[in-house]
Order: structure tokens, then C-alpha cells, then sequence
């Protein structure tokens, strides 16, 4: 029983995961960019949601993920008209990448400045350390609570871009650049929804992982190195692939604990390892 449970704690962990690397997906699914800065946009928006929790000690921690979210998006949408669209198009591909990599750096310094280096978590109460006892097993009613979240977001993503025009719009962007002007449509405007949308997921999962455990101003290259291994674990701009690699790490990282309680990530990493070598397209090779 105590395997059972660590396994399903391990997916609960997962669809966070998973949340950690939707955005990125989405980003490279349209546009073929790695975001480099996507981890210190998530720490941003876990520091914005501790000064809003601050500031108003009286409304709930988690209806903090409102505003957070809102403005998330308004900074993604800045973010790629005013820096990335110049790159995005570049013949080189180390363009995007040395961009936003100046960005994290501009952005972890900031926060250093702003914030300081102490030591942040969002806390929201008895809700964290509440539990549900079924069939003997204890599972976290916030991890619970995430993991539905988790697929209710990537089930309304996926309808979003399959079924509305928005996502016509996004897909035949992501496929055709330069005939999708013929019909008049503007692809720099499109990548600017989409990196809004993209920090505005990113938020969401850097807020619920903030309610999990602490933070710095330095936590972003954490959080990228899981995204980036539940998007190349699921399958290159695959969402329901990025939901099935985080549960995945998720799962691996508590056995490994279990196992070794200083393995840490250690057996998460290992898998991604592993993987590459034996699927390297990713459980689920398909894109936006």
C-alpha cells in the first residue's frame, strides 16, 4: 500500500509538473522557440502572488492567481512584441535562445533586487495539509485539487485550438508563417496571444508550486529544467504529452525518494536520460 500511494502522490506531483511545462510547449509548438526566461517568469508570478497575499491577508491565497494570471498575460503579450518577435523569424537558431537566456539573467537580478534572496512560499492554510483516506490510502486534497486543474487546462487548450477560430488562426500559423498572410492575418500578433497564454499557464503552475515549497529569486532554472523535461519527455509541442512526461518525472521522483531520500530529482533526471535515449520524440510526437 505504501508503493500504491507513493505512485499516485507521484502522479498528483505530476499534473504540476505538467503545468510547469504547458507553456513552453505551446511556445515551441507555434513558434519553434525554446523560452529560456519561462522559469523566472513562473518565479515572478510566485512573488506576485506572496505581495498580493501580503497586501490582502484577508482574501484567500489561491483567488491571488486571478490578478496573478491577468497580468501574467499582459506581460507575455509585451514580452513578445516588444523582444522576442525580433528573433523569432532569425535564420539562427541560437538567436531566440541567447535573447531570452539575457532575459532570465535581467530578470533573476531583479528580483534579487525587488525581493531580496530570502527564502518565499505562498501559504494557504489548512487546505495544504489536508488529506482524503480512501481504501486506506492518504491522498492531498491540493495536489488532488492540482492535478484536476492540470486536466481541466490542457482539455480546454486542446478545444480551444482545435474548435474555436483563435486556434485555426494559431494552428495555421504554427504551420505556414508566410501563407497565413494571405488571409490577412498578422503572424507577429498571433505569437503575442500565444505568449501571453503561454506565461499566463506558466503562472499558474509557478503559483501551485510556490503553495508546495519555497522559493528564491534564483528557483527559475529549477523550474525550467522541469519544464523542459516534461515537454521533450512528452513529445515536442504535445499538451497532453507534457501532462502524461510530468506525471511521469512526477511518479519517478518519489519512487526515487522512497528508494534514496537524498536522491532528490536525481531518479526524475535519470528517466528523462533514459528516455531520450530509447524514444527520443517523446511519448506523444505530435505538435500544435
Amino acid at each position: 500500500m505504501i508503493w500504491v500511494e507513493t505512485l499516485i502522490n507521484g502522479a498528483l506531483l505530476g499534473g504540476l509538473y505538467g503545468l510547469l511545462g504547458i507553456g513552453l510547449a505551446l511556445v515551441f509548438g507555434v513558434m519553434r522557440v525554446v523560452n529560456i526566461a519561462h522559469g523566472e517568469f513562473m518565479v515572478l508570478s510566485a512573488f506576485c502572488a506572496v505581495l498580493l497575499a501580503n497586501l490582502f491577508p484577508q482574501v484567500s491565497p489561491l483567488l491571488m492567481l486571478i490578478p496573478v494570471i491577468a497580468l501574467s498575460f499582459a506581460v507575455g503579450w509585451l514580452y513578445q512584441a516588444a523582444i522576442v518577435n525580433r528573433v523569432v523569424t532569425s535564420p539562427d537558431p541560437l538567436s531566440p535562445l541567447l535573447l531570452t537566456f539575457g532575459v532570465s539573467v535581467i530578470l533573476r537580478n531583479v528580483m534579487v533586487e525587488m525581493f531580496g534572496a530570502d527564502v518565499r512560499s505562498l501559504q494557504v492554510g489548512e487546505l495544504s495539509r489536508a488529506s482524503l483516506e480512501i481504501a486506506g490510502l492518504n491522498i492531498g486534497i491540493m495536489p488532488l485539487l492540482t492535478l484536476v486543474l492540470a486536466a481541466l487546462l490542457f482539455m480546454a487548450l486542446q478545444l480551444v485550438l482545435r474548435h474555436t477560430e483563435f486556434g485555426r488562426i494559431v494552428r495555421a500559423t504554427a504551420d505556414r508563417r508566410d501563407i497565413v498572410r494571405l488571409s490577412g492575418v498578422k503572424p507577429d500578433r498571433v505569437y503575442n496571444y500565444v505568449m501571453g497564454l503561454s506565461l499566463a499557464l506558466g503562472a499558474i503552475g509557478g503559483v501551485l508550486l510556490a503553495v508546495r515549497s519555497s522559493f528564491t529569486p534564483f528557483s527559475g532554472a529549477e523550474r525550467l529544467l522541469i519544464a523542459f523535461e516534461v515537454v521533450v519527455l512528452g513529445g515536442l509541442g504535445s499538451f497532453w504529452g507534457a501532462l502524461l512526461g510530468g506525471i511521469a518525472l512526477g511518479m519517478a521522483q518519489l519512487i526515487g525518494l522512497k528508494i534514496d531520500p537524498n536522491a532528490g530529482l536525481l531518479y526524475a533526471h535519470l528517466l528523462f536520460f533514459i528516455m531520450l535515449l530509447i524514444r527520443p520524440s517523446g511519448l506523444v510526437s505530435s505538435r500544435v
